[in-house]
């Protein structure tokens, strides 16, 4: 199947735009904007549209595979742990009524999840010998190179000291191909090691809101040279979390659950005077996303890679202001320094121009470009690493905005997908597309005279 994605017109007509209105996407144009075939990585992208579809797309914005399901988020299933069967999905299956607590944010109304095949063919299925009688997975799923399969859920609970009733905890879970949970780990035994001073811990404990961490990441650290040099805290089979609402990422022993590194919640302000100079000391990130470290064999392999929002959250709440826009930010874990960093300005744009207060994802490729996914406006590109624009794209995928009626092409998270992880025979295109010449000519000064005192 190959679709293309047309763009949508500048110019609508009075009549076309009466219609249109409550479905127009946020940024114009959508599909492929530009695209230097020599200096992007050429690859597939996966996302999961507003529209509640998982795409995988082509460099021209060409669909070249869909499956009717969300993904929140989709994940691929390296080939290498099912057989070498190209095309292998994890996906939300079903949905269930969520309760009063469920939100657009939560996993509350998420029945089950499993594995689907390139045609769609149901692999593998977990919900109903879960926990609860539900997934209730929410933000990330990863199969484990031991057959397993991580899912990372809510589980409602009272817990002791909580303000509210119930909170909405996070939980993770290893679960085996028969569906029986082989190891569990839940956030709320681990308040006393994310880092919350006494005042911080009162605050939390005494919260209007059940999602008191909204941890929306779950990541395996894997392969890398700290471990390698005889750092534990960095076994490749330990797991990484990022919590939202709460300002830091930390990595988990597998074993023992506990917190075993962690950076934030507190950091140091942002100076504006010194946030475009690297390396420098981690300053503060907030509402952050998608903190993995980049995996071996990756330019920046061993650091960590995380999309700064700089959304309202903490305990108390960051204030914020000091900076305009979002940043992408790779920082030593060891020296707990910032080495690189993406912003507006990268690019030479205006704060305000790159910015997300929610979702978002980015991730390195192997030339040592990111892939940024600019996900409140379902807008996603690659930049060099000196901050140039190779390949940018925008989601024409409708539906209704997180939380709200109105209607959006917001995307949670966007990944890449090498050429050789779908089927042979893929369809793919690589044509260039040129950024459409503004017209605008720079002014000379050369010849102008300057008017005299009179």
């Amino acid at each position: 199947m190959l679709r293309l994605t047309t763009a949508l017109p500048l110019l609508l007509s009075t009549a076309l735009l009466a219609s249109a209105v409550q479905a127009a996407p946020s940024v114009y144009p959508t599909g492929v904007t530009r695209y230097d075939p020599a200096r992007a990585y050429n690859q597939y992208v996966i996302f999961s549209g507003a529209d509640k579809q998982t795409h995988l797309i082509d460099m021209n914005g060409n669909e070249v595979k869909n499956w009717p399901q969300a993904g929140f988020p989709s994940a691929i299933i390296d080939p290498q742990l099912v057989g070498g069967e190209r095309g292998r999905v994890l996906l939300q299956l079903k949905d269930k009524e969520p309760g009063p607590l469920g939100s657009a944010g939560n996993g509350l109304g998420n029945q089950s999840v499993g594995e689907l095949d390139w045609n769609g063919k149901l692999v593998w299925q977990w919900g109903d010998q879960a926990p609860g009688g539900a997934a209730q997975q929410h933000h990330d799923q990863r199969r484990l190179s031991n057959g397993n399969t991580l899912v990372l859920a809510n589980k409602v609970h009272k817990v002791a000291g909580f303000k509210v009733p119930q909170v909405i905890d996070d939980a993770i879970y290893e679960v085996s191909p028969e569906g029986q949970v082989k190891w569990q780990w839940l956030a709320s035994e681990h308040l006393k090691e994310f880092g919350f001073t006494p005042a911080q811990l009162k605050l939390v404990y005494g919260t209007d809101n059940p999602d008191y961490l909204h941890i929306n990441n779950l990541s395996v650290v894997g392969p890398n040279q700290w471990f390698d040099a005889g750092d534990k805290r960095f076994a490749p089979d330990n797991l990484l979390i990022d919590s939202r609402n709460a300002n830091f990422i930390a990595i988990l022993d597998k074993h023992s659950g506990k917190v075993v590194w962690r950076l934030g919640p507190n950091l140091s302000p942002i100076n504006p005077k010194t946030a475009a100079k690297v390396p420098r000391p981690v300053d503060q990130f907030v509402g952050q996303h998608d903190a993995h470290i980049i995996p071996a064999g990756l330019p920046g392999a061993g650091h960590l890679l995380v999309f700064d929002n700089q959304g309202t959250a903490g305990y108390p709440s960051v204030p914020l202001g000091l900076i305009a826009g979002s940043r992408v930010l790779e920082i030593d874990p060891i020296k707990n320094q910032i080495v690189w960093q993406y912003s507006a300005a990268s690019s030479r744009q205006p704060g305000w121009a790159f910015y997300s207060s929610f979702i978002s994802s980015a991730r390195r490729l192997p030339n040592g470009n990111t892939l940024i996914d600019e996900g409140m406006n379902g807008r996603f590109f690659q930049a060099t690493a000196g901050g140039e624009i190779v390949w940018e794209y925008v989601s024409p995928y409708l539906g209704k905005a997180p939380g709200s009626e109105a209607i959006s092409n917001w995307v949670y998270r966007a990944l890449p997908v090498s050429y050789d992880w779908v089927p042979q025979g893929t369809p793919r295109s690589e044509t260039a597309v040129s950024v459409p010449d503004s017209g605008l000519k720079p002014v000379s000064y050369t010849h102008l005279t300057l008017p005299t005192k009179a």
